[in-house]
């Protein structure tokens, strides 16, 4: 009855009313209830159709297709009809006598009924809207970048042309579903000006929609996505709309949102919770495969052991019932769940072996990393996805595509180098990214080491490849005069080659655009630093002086990543304390707007840096706040959730020794003594030749202990005690540290030996620890705020700790054994204060 009134409502606006102005024709399409009377009308009266008729009949045949389920929809048949084939003569027939709205709303459902872009109708559908496109009205452009988006015309210089017009009439935009959708479809084309007045205009006109009309923050999250632009205040906006419309979202909208989030790094605590109750109520109405995958995906990442048992003995059920696609959907998750479920895991495999001509090249190398990541034990399948793979590489030109398809090739067991692969790799890298590069030389490496012939030498063709990808890398990072470029290039890059070949050079470049950094790219460049372990002290310097200049304009949630680096670098910029000073005042007033994850981080970054605002500490360490924590975490990835809990262990080791005024319980004993039994307790092969030549320096082995576990769960590498006049002191004659029930530290013995609870008077207990590559920054020789976080609680603990770094045991001039045991002597018994 709905689409009837709106038909009847469109009628009246076109054709004037009375019995003698009747359109008899219109009369009998707007009584269709489906397809087959909508053909009859068009059969009965093809020499009467006008440019409205056949309008209006493509209309309401995708109208009636959109109100059914996915499952029933029958656009196939629709579009093989005879009656369609003679609509789209008609229409192209009549194109010039349609109106603009016409013209655009025909092109929008014949794409909708899957005819196909290259087909003639549709052709000059766009080319008469290109011909019109200064005159069109916002909403009819709107729809129109919508259908260039479908055919995959963003990158289009008709698109460019829709962008230009909506630089020039933004002003014009009142409604949010309008901005919105062309926000989306303009996206890839935007330049940092337009994006800035995008992201004003949309966050006005969300204030002054109806906050029910979801989709429009939804659109505004996409675009932000699209854009790789994290604006918070915008996004956290989006985000409290969506909160609100929980009740009214179904799964297939919670799994687009979740998705959107995820690939933003946005974990919001709040909407991770609700959407999480929403889908488990959604669980027993969920039995249709569409829904069923889309709850899937959404639900089974955050869901306990019990509810991921339950959700893949119904995908079981289901399996036969998947189409292609969810099949694919579905195998993803697993391997997001870390699912070890041979029989599903199977199951799918066989639904996608059967489908693999169906798969696009991308698909076909998700397909591959999925079923590795996996374990699939199918011979089979990943012989036929090779060969997929290989096919697709021959003749793809995109960069992109061929650096995704030789990273799925060289994670194929026994993969060697296809002379044909490695021709299409040299023909894509003067066109790469970083990124790309990087990629290339880790392929290059695992090449090399299943070529037989490396155990001789490098054969020439990786020695060239190699050369040709540092060459290529160096010269993008010259030819860069955007700093925001940069950023982007760099965000994921790792492994060994980018950090051999271009991390100096990335820092020598950043340096170079120095005047660019602004509030608006301090966290990316912030987060860069930190992962690279990277200290550079210029930009470190910079950071901290636009911090302090523009601490109003950050986001207060975004100071935990401008922090980090200074934190675990353990770098303090002139005037330290004026920059952490500002940072707290600037984000405590909004410590009960955090994620209760992000706040625990931010705290831990203080803490390293020997900072402990009091109203942080509080606000962290109360009953509420760690229950909030628990069911954030339960909905975080297992990686994410394991470095959060992690962390608030050692705050609250921190902060029970640093901060013994606050009171702060220590109550992590039994997640200490769990991850201890899970630790690998080796030692590595620097402290096996330390301890052997110990005993030797100390005079007996029994005066020193390996291994030795503190109060609070610090492991010593060495322990050991000297007297007053610093000789050691044998085992035996004194006891491990321990906890007392008051919290305090006290050398635990046995009841009747409560005499001996002290060191003897003057005596000494020494930490002796070795500090590896991790310990320090990548370029030089300061030690990182871990390790100096460690040395402070050791020394609290009672300790005096000495430490080895491993650039000096490791130095040429320790060439012998005679020369570390001289090390070690003078380690221990002159450089000991």
């Amino acid at each position: 009855m709905f689409r009837l009134r709106l038909i009847r409502a469109g009628s009246r606006r076109l054709f004037h009313s009375g019995a003698a102005s009747r359109d008899q024709v219109l009369d009998q399409l707007q009584v269709c209830s489906a397809e087959d009377q909508v053909f009859d009308v068009v059969d009965r009266n093809k020499a009467k159709l006008s440019a409205r008729h056949v309008g209006c009949a493509i209309g309401l045949l995708w109208q009636i297709q959109r109100e059914r389920p996915q499952i029933l929809r029958t656009v196939e048949i629709v579009r093989n009809h005879p009656q369609f084939l003679t609509l789209r003569v008609l229409a192209e027939n009549k194109i010039s006598l349609m109106d603009d709205g016409s013209v655009v709303n025909m092109l929008y459902d014949v794409l909708r009924l899957n005819v196909e872009q290259h087909d003639s109708l549709v052709q000059q559908l766009v080319t008469e809207a290109w011909n019109r496109l200064e005159r069109f009205q916002m909403p009819t452009l709107s729809k129109f970048a919508v259908c260039l988006s479908d055919q995959f015309l963003q990158h289009s210089p008709l698109m460019g042309q829709i962008t230009d017009i909506v630089s020039r009439r933004l002003d014009s935009i009142q409604d949010a579903r309008v901005l919105t959708t062309l926000m989306i479809s303009i996206s890839s084309l935007v330049s940092p000006k337009l994006r800035d007045a995008l992201i004003e205009k949309a966050d006005a006109l969300l204030d002054q929609m109806d906050p029910l009309h979801f989709n429009n923050p939804r659109r505004v999250v996409q675009f932000l996505r699209n854009i790789r632009h994290v604006h918070r205040p915008l996004l956290e906006k989006c985000n409290r709309i969506l909160l609100q419309n929980i009740p009214h979202l179904d799964a297939e909208h919670i799994s687009i949102i979740l998705g959107l989030y995820q690939s933003m790094q946005f974990n919001n605590c709040d909407f991770r919770l609700a959407a999480k109750q929403k889908l488990m109520e959604l669980v027993d109405t969920s039995t249709d495969p569409a829904t069923f995958t889309k709850l899937f995906a959404s639900l089974g990442p955050m869901a306990g052991q019990g509810i991921r048992e339950g959700l893949e003995s119904t995908a079981l059920l289901l399996a036969n019932e998947l189409n292609a696609q969810q099949a694919l959907g579905v195998m993803e998750t697993m391997e997001e769940m870390q699912s070890r479920n041979l029989q599903l895991i199977n199951k799918m495999a066989g639904i996608i072996f059967k489908n693999l001509e169906t798969y696009r090249a991308v698909e076909i190398a998700r397909i591959t990393q999925t079923l590795i990541l996996l374990h699939c034990q199918n011979p089979e399948i990943f012989s036929r996805l090779r060969t997929k793979l290989l096919q697709y590489l021959q003749h793809s030109v995109y960069p992109y595509e061929v650096t995704m398809l030789t990273r799925v090739l060289s994670m194929l067991s026994s993969s060697r180098l296809d002379e044909g692969v490695l021709s299409r790799v040299n023909a894509v890298i003067p066109q790469c990214n970083l990124n790309d590069l990087n990629t290339f030389a880790m392929v290059v490496a695992k090449w090399i080491r299943n070529d037989p012939s490396y155990r001789h030498n490098t054969p020439s063709k990786y020695v060239r490849l190699l050369q040709t990808l540092n060459r290529c890398g160096h010269e993008r990072l010259h030819q860069f005069d955007r700093l925001e470029v940069v950023l982007e290039e760099v965000k994921y890059l790792s492994g060994e080659w980018f950090e051999e070949m271009l991390v100096e050079q990335s820092m020598v470049t950043m340096q170079r655009l120095i005047d660019q950094i602004s509030w608006t790219n301090i966290p990316e460049l912030a987060v860069y630093l930190t992962r690279t372990n990277y200290l550079c002290t210029p930009l470190l310097d910079r950071i901290a002086g636009v911090m302090i200049e523009n601490i109003e304009k950050i986001h207060y949630s975004a100071t935990y990543a401008a922090l980090l680096p200074f934190a675990v670098l353990n770098y303090d910029p002139s005037g330290s304390e004026e920059f952490l000073d500002v940072c707290v005042q600037h984000f405590t007033p909004h410590i009960s707007s955090f994620d209760p994850h992000l706040l625990v981080l931010l705290a831990y970054a203080l803490a390293m840096a020997d900072y402990f605002p009091e109203e942080v500490i509080r606000e962290i360490f109360n009953v509420d706040f760690l229950a909030r924590l628990d069911a954030q975490l339960e909905t975080l990835p297992d990686a994410l959730n394991m470095r959060v809990r992690l962390r608030l262990m050692e705050l609250n080791r921190a902060v029970c020794l640093e901060c013994p005024e606050f009171q702060v319980p220590w109550f992590h004993e039994r997640y200490c003594t769990q991850l201890q039994k899970r630790a690998n307790s080796s030692i590595s092969a620097a402290q096996q030749q330390i301890h052997k030549m110990l005993g030797g320096v100390l005079g007996s082995i029994s005066c020193a202990r390996v291994g030795v576990l503190t109060p609070y769960f610090y492991t010593v590498d060495f322990e050991f005690i000297l007297d007053r006049n610093l000789q050691p002191i044998p085992y035996g004659e004194s006891s491990p540290l321990q906890i007392s029930e008051n919290g305090k530290v006290e050398w635990e013995s046995k009841p009747a030996d409560r005499e001996r609870s002290e060191l003897p008077p003057g005596a000494r207990r020494i930490a002796l620890d070795f500090l590896d590559a991790k310990s320090f920054c990548k370029n030089s020789r300061q030690m990182k705020g871990d390790a100096t976080m460690r040395k402070r609680h050791l020394e609290i603990l009672g300790y005096h700790v000495l430490q080895i770094p491993h650039f000096e045991w490791n130095s040429m001039e320790l060439s012998t054994e005679d020369a570390w045991r001289e090390y070690l002597r003078r380690k221990i018994f002159t450089e000991l204060p």
